[in-house]
């Protein structure tokens, strides 16, 4: 079972150049889609061992929040062998987000 990481800036740029497949996300506690999206990503993350699932607070991380242009929250990037591949913005259903983790 996999599971929601946290990463610190320095195991995000580990986990960044060696995934196969990466979900990361940019969230913000104070807001409401990111905390209607977390079940989702929960779920996702136990359903889909195939993908590295993390979540980064763009509070605690600023400058990578920036270096992804993620001015949108909650703001999505599908990241293949470090190749950013899809991004999307906001508040998805689940069934969008098992799709773009499969496209």
């Amino acid at each position: 079972m996999s599971k929601v990481l946290y990463p610190s800036e320095i195991e995000f740029s580990q986990l960044y150049q060696n995934n196969d497949l990466l979900l990361v996300i940019f969230y913000a506690s104070w807001s409401a889609p990111c905390q209607k999206l977390a079940p989702h990503i929960d779920k996702l993350a136990q359903e889909h061992p195939e993908a590295t699932v993390m979540k980064i607070d763009i509070d605690a991380y600023p400058t990578l929040a920036a270096k992804f242009k993620a001015e949108t929250i909650p703001s999505m990037f599908v990241v293949k062998k470090g190749i950013i591949t899809r991004r999307r913005l906001g508040f998805v259903s689940y069934s969008t987000l098992e799709e773009i983790l499969k496209d």
